[in-house]
């Protein structure tokens, strides 16, 4: 007895979506391209929003930013809702990880009280910070156009809540789970003439209703502040005044502030190769802001770090400006 076993292929009738292969071609699509591209609503809203009747619900016109295919703001990362949970579900495990082990160890004890006063003078209060920049990436979801802008982010909005709970976070750690470290936090960014630069300009950037302009004062000028400053120069003190256990504590915020400039970066690349004008409205914005987030950070750094750190961190802003396209020069005469 003999067995005879044959194989059949299957061709599918239908490669992809419709809109997928007038994009893509008649190909087999991604995941990310199917949920991401050309499924914005355009045509055929039933009602325009009633704060801002001159509006549709999606407009192009809530920033001065033209492009001819806003669907050109892929995310380098590709992430659509499943892989973004995943990665960061990855990144908050080890988060608990480092936090289960700083206190199973018990190594707030070994940070003097002097170190602790600072940390909380000079570092918790910059959850209130990362509140504000949820509200910045809240108006890119909310106002933005394209689905491959608005749902990074939606994202990058989730990641600076999750951001301000892990500064929080660091505070419970010091002060054994009982929540007195958040008091004198709070009454700093009130008080404390060191925040007062950077109170103000979380409260005025709120009334920013153009929200790429928002994206640049946020994922460039204010992050690129705070990644040299809190999260490498501050690092460093931490590190050289017995308090490197503090540093696992802040690793959540330091991946996930990397994660979010390889995007951003990307985003505004792809804004200032669209246009000259899209390049000058980059330049005048980022002169239009880095003095004062400059000057807001000048305060803080006077009194957690040392007068010229600032100046450190205005270069780095500056070389990164260049390698993504913003002209530096009228930023300069400034």
């Amino acid at each position: 007895m003999t067995l005879e076993i044959k194989t059949a292929g299957i061709e599918p009738i239908r490669q992809n979506y419709a809109y997928i292969e007038r994009r893509f071609g008649n190909k087999p699509a991604t995941r990310y391209q199917e949920v991401s591209f050309d499924i914005q609503a355009e045509t055929n809203f039933h009602y325009r929003p009633l704060w801002k009747p001159e509006k549709t619900l999606n407009d192009k016109t809530h920033t001065a930013i033209e492009m001819q295919d806003w669907y050109a703001f892929k995310d380098p990362r590709q992430f659509y809702y499943g892989t973004y949970v995943q990665h960061r579900a990855r990144l908050q495990d080890i988060a608990e990880s480092n936090f289960s082990f700083f206190e199973k160890r018990q190594l707030a004890e070994h940070i003097s009280e002097d170190v602790k006063a600072k940390v909380i003078a000079l570092f918790l209060p910059f959850r209130h910070i990362e509140q504000t920049a949820n509200l910045h990436m809240m108006s890119g979801s909310a106002y933005g156009y394209g689905t491959v802008l608005t749902q990074a982010c939606i994202y990058a909005a989730m990641d600076r809540l999750g951001m301000a709970q892990y500064i929080s976070r660091v505070g419970l750690a010091l002060d054994g789970n009982t929540g007195e470290s958040l008091i004198p936090a709070k009454q700093a960014w009130m008080q404390d003439e060191a925040w007062q630069g950077l109170r103000k300009l979380c409260e005025t950037s709120l009334i920013e209703q153009d929200y790429f302009k928002l994206f640049l004062l946020q994922n460039l000028v204010i992050d690129s502040f705070m990644s040299e400053l809190v999260y490498t120069q501050f690092d460093q003190w931490l590190a050289q005044h017995q308090a490197r256990d503090l540093a696992m504590l802040m690793e959540f915020m330091q991946e996930a502030m990397a994660d979010l400039r390889k995007w951003s970066d990307s985003v505004f690349k792809t804004a200032a190769a669209e246009s000259a004008h899209n390049k000058q409205l980059l330049s005048q914005w980022l002169a239009e802001y880095l003095p004062e987030v400059k000057a807001a950070f000048s305060a803080w750094a006077a009194e957690a770090l040392s007068a010229d750190a600032v100046d450190i961190a205005e270069q780095k802003l500056l070389e990164r400006s260049k390698k993504i396209g913003i002209e530096l020069e009228q930023i300069l005469q400034a």
